[in-house]
């Protein structure tokens, strides 16, 4: 089982965890409400888990273009 990190604007891959066993409380997985956990945490049949997340150059970019925050994806 792999846990692997994507950035939600760029796609690209920011980590990856490869473990049998993961402690997600750990990963903080329990601090999101539901809402949080439905639009991050996508379950993938071979049994991977990818997490939606955001990288440090959108971080920066988010940073810079507050506006930007109102769009899905701005980096195509």
């Amino acid at each position: 089982m792999s846990v692997v990190y994507n950035c939600r604007h760029c796609g690209h891959v920011i980590g990856e965890i490869n473990e049998k066993v993961v402690d997600t409380t750990i990963l903080g997985w329990n601090k999101l409400s539901d809402k949080e956990k439905k639009e991050m945490i996508q379950y993938k049949s071979n049994g991977d888990v990818h997490i939606q997340a955001i990288c440090e150059n959108c971080e920066e970019t988010l940073g810079t273009h507050p506006e930007y925050h109102e769009l899905d994806y701005f980096i195509q």
